[in-house]
């Protein structure tokens, strides 16, 4: 199992940072990299025609580890909305058709199916979670599993809910759209780099994730995988580098109908990002170092023994079975006010996030029990682990 890993961040001693999902800290070797790019630009000689491909091979390279899906299907993003819209362009559906997403998602992954309504009168099935806290997990994946019916053209979800780390099982969900004839879209932005996933197992349609939470990387970043439903699609934006023979600078006037081979079609133009792409990069090869289920197995070894007093204490948290190790939600008994649990929080320089109802706690590599003991204090729940 790995150790502590906070040696290769610069947070603040002064600080108790349990919020990777609002957004990662930046790792020292990430912030390197960023830095020494800025300055690249300072001689553009510097830079050659081979950086522009060399740069996003890196990167789609690093990606496809990660995920174990062909570099060749790996699109560069710069957000999670922005592969959403590509997937929502190329959506075979209409009157009459219907989507499955669950209740309560990140808006990016919300948005882009309200628009097909406007447009194409496709219907949107939001399924609630159930009101009852037992078998919560449990019962909201098989409600998910009974909206999917024969006019369901696709069903969007995350691997996690984003607002308290729920996991939908992605395997039954998979299996019930191929009996209908649905594709499958998966928001990866809450659980890609810290929750393994394999593409070559659940087999999905489409993953979308921004790059600066899980994958750690900067701001304005985000990878996607494509299956061969968009093979032939047509993406939002074209631009000059997702065209075939685009590395022939000499030869960009002959335009081309054709796109790069694979999913590279997809690419949001100036992919190249000679400062945000490298640190991506950079970010992605340690993950893939690190290994996704080694920081499942690192968070739940520090936050177990401080669940379970929580839970003894009247606090509300998804069964084990159900829930990611890396993304927790908490809600509060009656007797706790949120409003003045989370001033607390600020005061002490906790730092969670509230969704909702739930607070949610996401700890990474960086974190220690200690940081768990410390949230309990201010919660004012005694820890005795």
């Amino acid at each position: 199992m790995l150790d502590n890993q906070s040696h290769l961040f610069n947070l603040p001693d002064d600080i108790t940072y349990l919020n990777c999902s609002f957004m990662s800290p930046m790792l020292k070797s990430v912030a390197q990299v960023g830095v020494s790019n800025i300055y690249t630009k300072e001689d553009p000689t510097s830079i050659t025609s081979k950086d522009f491909f060399d740069n996003t091979k890196a990167l789609r390279s690093e990606f496809a580890q990660l995920v174990n899906a062909p570099a060749s299907h790996c699109a560069i993003a710069a957000s999670a909305s922005y592969g959403m819209a590509n997937i929502a362009k190329n959506l075979q559906a209409g009157q009459g058709d219907n989507i499955v997403i669950a209740d309560a998602q990140f808006p990016s992954n919300v948005y882009a199916w309200m628009a097909l309504k406007e447009e194409k009168g496709i219907e949107i099935k939001l399924v609630a979670p159930p009101a009852q806290p037992q078998n919560r997990g449990r019962l909201w994946n098989q409600k998910i599993l009974e909206a999917i019916d024969s006019n369901t053209k696709m069903v969007a979800t995350g691997h996690v809910h984003w607002s308290d780390g729920t996991l939908f099982d992605l395997g039954a969900i998979r299996q019930r759209t191929r009996d209908v004839g649905a594709i499958m879209v998966i928001d990866g932005t809450q659980s890609i780099g810290a929750l393994p996933f394999d593409v070559q197992e659940i087999e999905p349609d489409a993953l979308v994730s921004a790059g600066y939470k899980w994958m750690m990387g900067p701001y304005s970043t985000a990878m996607c995988y494509f299956g061969d439903y968009f093979s032939q699609g047509s993406p939002i934006e074209n631009n000059w580098m997702n065209r075939l023979d685009s590395e022939n600078f000499a030869n960009l006037i002959n335009y081309q109908e054709a796109y790069q081979p694979g999913m590279i079609r997809y690419d949001v133009g100036e992919s190249a990002n000679f400062i945000l792409t490298p640190m991506l990069t950079q970010a992605l090869k340690q993950i893939n170092a690190w290994g996704p289920q080694h920081i499942q197995d690192y968070t739940q070894k520090i936050a177990a023994p401080y669940l379970d007093i929580l839970k003894s204490a009247g606090i509300w948290i998804e069964e084990e079975g159900y829930r990611a190790h890396h993304l927790i939600g908490l809600r509060l008994p009656e007797y706790m006010d949120l409003k003045e649990v989370k001033m607390k929080l600020e005061d002490a320089k906790v730092f969670v996030s509230i969704r909702g109802n739930s607070i949610r706690v996401s700890p990474h590599l960086y974190n220690s029990a200690e940081d768990f003991h410390h949230l309990l204090s201010v919660l004012g729940v005694e820890a005795s682990v």
